[in-house]
């Protein structure tokens, strides 16, 4: 009995879980599916555009989800060898049989009552398979843990993309607008003149194509802007009717002082979290050895029952004992090799696992350098571009101011607006890259 006891202690320590886990596994399970109440505006800066998202997104949740599943699996592969109880009534009607028994030479009519009866039996099993299984989930739960810090990990590299596009969409848009304004007031004072007689109708025609494409190219931000609004309410899990303002400032995120700190800091190739994936992927092939070994080791089995028997009438032998206990071990002897082979497998496959983390630890020390390197190429060109935009603009306005009072030729304004729009263009791309390369090291380091 105190074996049984202290056998039942040892799968509750590997549980980790009371006995009531089945209650608290479905207590933890209850989530609503439902899209909570948001409200008409949302005004978040970017780390509080991540924590909503972390707070509401569907896909965080079901990888949320999967850790609870992973406990509930655990709890029955421990319940299955804690001890199960069932019970059982029958009942038996034999439609007035009669039973004849022959006793020395004599027939002797025995009449069959109805007879009812009741049974409860408690039994468990335990194998050395049955508890390195426990051992295993465990290991399974710690790496649904990760994949949800991954997980997590990424929509909070996703919304700060989406953030930060929005801010750069907006800047540029203004800027164009501002020089759609001056270029606007160019074409009226060219119709002017025209209709005055003092000028060409074909120079009024080319400026109007000037505002015609900068009208063009703002509407098409425009579009972008309304696009990019759209999947960060995707990534907030928000109603599409949701008004969201945005707080932070473009200069204050993609800052000098943000990169040069994420470039100062060490980096542990035991923090990134596919390096930490494959150490959990090596101690689950680890336990897998075992698992394969216990393939050898007996299972003892333990089995009490409790038969009550009435019979409703007169007669009636009772064959069966009220009160049965049964132990039984059983040991493997012999199975052509199967079992050996099976740990040999494992063992390779705990090979192949400690060779590809030892591989995956030097290539992060290689891709972090990268990384690295990206980072500062990304903010270099980042830098360069967004000088660039400005003194386009400034040179655009120029121009523009020039040709009022005809200092410069219409391919000089011509020349202007389009290194405008292609600087805007450039601006754009080196943010993203900016941003997508900072993400990218945030998520390596695990920050």
């Amino acid at each position: 009995m105190r074996k049984g006891l202290l056998v039942i202690g040892l799968l509750l320590a590997v549980g980790c879980m009371p006995l009531a886990a089945e209650d608290h596994v479905m207590a933890a399970t209850k989530s609503s599916n439902s899209k909570q109440d948001a409200p008409q505006t949302l005004t978040l800066s970017l780390s509080e555009a991540q924590d909503y998202a972390v707070k509401q997104n569907r896909t965080l949740k079901n990888a949320s989800l999967a850790v609870q599943e992973a406990y509930a699996a655990r709890w029955q592969t421990i319940a299955a060898m804690l001890p199960q109880v069932d019970g059982s009534y029958s009942y038996s009607n034999y439609l007035g049989y009669s039973a004849t028994l022959s006793m020395m030479g004599n027939d002797v009519k025995i009449d069959m009552p109805n007879v009812g009866a009741l049974g409860v039996t408690a039994s468990m099993g335990i194998s050395g398979q049955g508890i390195v299984g426990a051992l295993l989930q465990n290991v399974a739960i710690e790496m649904k843990k990760l994949s949800l810090e991954q997980s997590e990990s990424e929509l909070r590299g996703s919304v700060m993309t989406s953030y930060v596009s929005l801010l750069a969409l907006q800047s540029i848009t203004d800027l164009l607008d501002s020089s759609l304004v001056n270029i606007e007031e160019l074409e009226h004072m060219t119709q002017n003149a025209v209709n005055a007689g003092a000028a060409e109708q074909t120079k009024a025609d080319q400026i109007r194509v000037r505002v015609n494409t900068m009208r063009n190219n703002i509407n098409v931000q425009k579009r972008s802007i309304e696009l990019a609004y759209n999947s960060l309410k995707v990534l907030l899990d928000v109603p599409v009717e949701t008004q969201i303002e945005l707080t932070d400032d473009l200069d204050a995120i993609l800052s000098p002082e943000a990169v040069l700190n994420l470039l100062a800091e060490n980096f542990d190739v035991r923090n990134n979290l596919n390096y930490q994936l494959l150490e959990k992927n090596a101690e689950l092939a680890r336990r897998n050895v075992h698992m394969a070994g216990w393939a050898y080791g007996p299972t003892l089995s333990l089995a009490y029952s409790y038969t009550d028997q009435h019979y409703y009438g007169e007669g009636g032998m009772r064959m069966t004992p009220p009160n049965v206990v049964q132990v039984s071990v059983r040991m493997p002897l012999w199975s052509s090799g199967k079992r050996a082979a099976g740990v040999v497998e494992k063992k390779i496959a705990y090979e192949e696992a400690k060779n590809t983390l030892s591989e995956t630890g030097d290539q992060l020390v290689i891709q972090y350098k990268q990384l690295c390197y990206n980072l500062n190429s990304a903010y270099e060109t980042y830098v360069t571009e967004k000088e660039n935009i400005e003194v386009s603009q400034r040179v655009f306005a120029s121009t523009t101011e020039k040709y009022k009072y005809g200092a410069s030729s219409m391919l000089e304004l011509t020349n202007a607006s389009n290194d405008l729009i292609t600087a805007q263009s450039s601006y754009v791309q080196a943010m993203l890259s900016l941003v997508n390369a900072q993400v990218e090291l945030e998520e390596f380091l695990n920050n």
